[in-house]
């Protein structure tokens, strides 16, 4: 067994939050937390659980008009060409057996709107079954850092998941 968690990250925060997510799936299984830029164009087929991130802008995924904006907020940006809206819209419909769910970073705010939400949404319209809810980590602000607690929140995030995935497929299981 083993997961994929593909990260969209502009300031690093949701890079963090992927590694975190990554670390606590691997009490179960293998887990590579990949920067959507060097992500595969299909899910490879030993992957059981896909977990896909990036952070909300606009409401929503990333475009290519919102990564340039936070280009221009920091020389280091991270995932500057492709992001996981580009990246899901060019995956093909379900190939494997893997489960799916969603993550994003976000700064507080009384406006709605999510990455993992719309991410969530089309990974189900691909096909792939959904282990969890779409699961949202704070920031403090656009460019971060993450909230206190956040690191730990994801890694026992992380955990569960790959408990859970890995107690449907238990002989398959590491120790």
């Amino acid at each position: 067994m083993r997961a994929l968690v593909v990260y969209e990250s502009m300031f690093g925060n949701t890079e963090a939050i992927a590694r975190a997510i990554g670390e606590g799936i691997e009490v179960s299984m293998h887990a590579d937390a990949v920067e959507v830029g060097q992500a595969p164009d299909t899910v490879p087929a030993d992957v059981t659980l896909l977990v896909v991130g990036g952070p909300t802008h606009a409401f929503s995924m990333s475009r290519p008009s919102t990564r340039r904006d936070a280009a221009q907020r920091a020389s280091d940006v991270i995932s500057r060409d492709r992001g996981i809206r580009e990246w899901l819209e060019g995956l093909p419909g379900v190939m494997t057996e893997a489960e799916a769910t969603t993550f994003d970073t976000r700064a507080r705010s009384r406006v709605t709107g999510s990455a993992a939400r719309a991410a969530s949404r089309r990974l189900d319209r691909l096909g792939y079954p959904l282990v969890a809810a779409p699961v949202s980590f704070r920031v403090t602000d656009v460019t971060g850092p993450l909230v206190a607690g956040e690191l730990d929140r994801a890694r026992e995030w992380g955990r569960a998941l790959g408990a859970e995935v890995a107690a449907r497929r238990p002989s398959r299981r590491i120790s």
